[in-house]
């Protein structure tokens, strides 16, 4: 764990090095979005070798909205995705990403690229989720497991923003508070779901939030997004740090084709105890806005 974290700190302090100093921000609204479908397809004819034939599709949005006026920042930040493979040899359509996020920042100087500051995040996820399995016979089978709004992390504090520009800034946040809310239909019999014990459909945290934002140019049309969040709850276990990184990488071929990485890892031991990863890689259409 504290060797990811250092690995993250480290790849964000480089990549901070290639970080171009721009203008200050004018008074009033800036806003900017970006609509990504992303295809992924594989085919197999006589294979020897074997495969399985499948298609997936991801459709994704980034949207920006800030406002400035004089000593007073506010950053918002939208994040949707959703997407779906099918597979040959699988009756059931699996989701490859399903996420909402919506991050809103604001701050009054303080000195320097210093701000006072209030946050609030919240995240959860659009459609119905599953665990897979088989059956006696070695059928696949499947278990409702997640929803919508079931988990949704509500995330808010005061803290203090550090800010260089729209592409380079983060927040500290040492008095965060945190509400899970479940669907307490769905929680387990003598178990947490999500850290919500059975029969309870909100649970209550005050911790730690730390979160970072960093966006380069790698080179010449390809660009790299990294979003960092760690949190340690100060009511329970506050040494296993929650962490949720996702990098983005965009290699662009012209105006609307390009092709996209996107690498996220989640380590949140109330969900489950290692590491989630999930990483997509495809050619996307791309319309900015």
């Amino acid at each position: 764990m504290k060797k990811v974290i250092l690995f993250i700190a480290i790849t964000c302090s480089i990549n901070s090095l290639f970080a171009q100093e721009k203008e200050g921000p004018k008074d009033g609204w800036t806003k900017n979005g970006k609509i990504s479908l992303l295809f992924n397809q594989s085919a197999f004819s006589n294979w020897v070798a074997g495969g399985e034939n499948n298609i997936a599709g991801n459709l994704g949005l980034n949207y920006d909205f800030n406002y400035v006026k004089g000593n007073l920042n506010w950053d918002n930040k939208i994040i949707a995705a959703y997407g779906l493979t099918k597979s040959k040899n699988s009756p059931f359509e699996k989701k490859t990403d399903d996420r909402f996020e919506f991050n809103s920042v604001v701050g009054k100087k303080a000195s320097g690229y210093w701000f006072y500051s209030g946050f609030l995040n919240f995240k959860t996820q659009f459609t119905e989720g599953y665990k897979y399995e088989t059956d006696a016979n070695g059928a696949e089978i499947r278990t409702s497991y997640t929803n919508f709004m079931s988990p949704a992390n509500l995330s808010f504090g005061p803290g203090m923003l550090w800010k260089k520009s729209d592409n380079f800034k983060f927040n500290l946040a040492p008095a965060t508070a945190k509400i899970v809310i479940v669907d307490k239909d769905l929680t387990l019999p003598n178990d947490a779901y999500f850290g919500v014990e059975e029969g309870k459909s909100t649970r209550f945290e005050l911790g730690f939030n730390a979160a970072a934002y960093a966006k380069v140019n790698v080179m010449e049309n390809v660009s790299m997004e990294n979003i960092l969040n760690l949190y340690s709850n100060y009511l329970e276990d506050p040494q296993n740090i929650d962490l949720d990184y996702t990098m983005n990488l965009v290699m662009a071929i012209n105006k609307y084709l390009s092709a996209n990485v996107s690498f996220q890892t989640i380590y949140d031991d109330n969900a489950f105890e290692g590491f989630q990863i999930r990483e997509v890689f495809g050619l996307g259409v791309n319309y900015e806005f």
